[in-house]
């Protein structure tokens, strides 16, 4: 049993990688929905702390700014990463979430790629190449989660 937060920039595969673990059956969290951020940008902690306290198996997905406080209840932190080009042409083209499709928010992912992305490396347990298909990744995680 284990608690893994994937997390990673606009892009990558968190969310479809999510979807293919609850397909197989895992409780999968995307906080991007539902409302695990609040207007801050940052985690409802007193709800994360919940989950993480209630559930010893999940899979948690996300990136926000506070997530480094919760590393220590969590067995696993997957980073999901993917070149640049990669992400902007992911966003550009998904249909479920709006976020990637201007100029100006494409110039932000490709910023927080620089800025963002090391720090989430650091605080990274395992590294996985978002490239790769859905179901390697899923396979990866779901090893992670024995």
């Amino acid at each position: 049993m284990a608690r893994v937060l994937v997390t990673g920039m606009s892009g990558a595969g968190k969310t479809t990688v999510l979807d293919e673990l609850r397909r197989r059956g895992w409780l999968a969290i995307d906080t991007d929905y539902d409302g695990w951020v609040g207007a801050d940008g940052r985690w409802d902690e007193r709800r994360m702390g919940q989950l993480l306290a209630d559930e010893p198996d999940v899979v948690v997905s996300g990136t926000v700014e506070n997530q480094g406080r919760f590393y220590d209840r969590f067995e696993h932190v997957v980073l999901i990463s993917a070149p640049v080009e990669v992400l902007i042409e992911r966003v550009r083209a998904r249909t479920t979430n709006p976020y990637g499709r201007t100029v100006e928010q494409q110039a932000e992912i490709a910023s927080y790629v620089e800025t963002v992305e090391p720090l989430l490396r650091r605080g990274a347990t395992v590294e996985l190449d978002g490239r790769k298909p859905v179901g390697e990744l899923a396979d990866a995680i779901e090893g992670l989660q024995r």
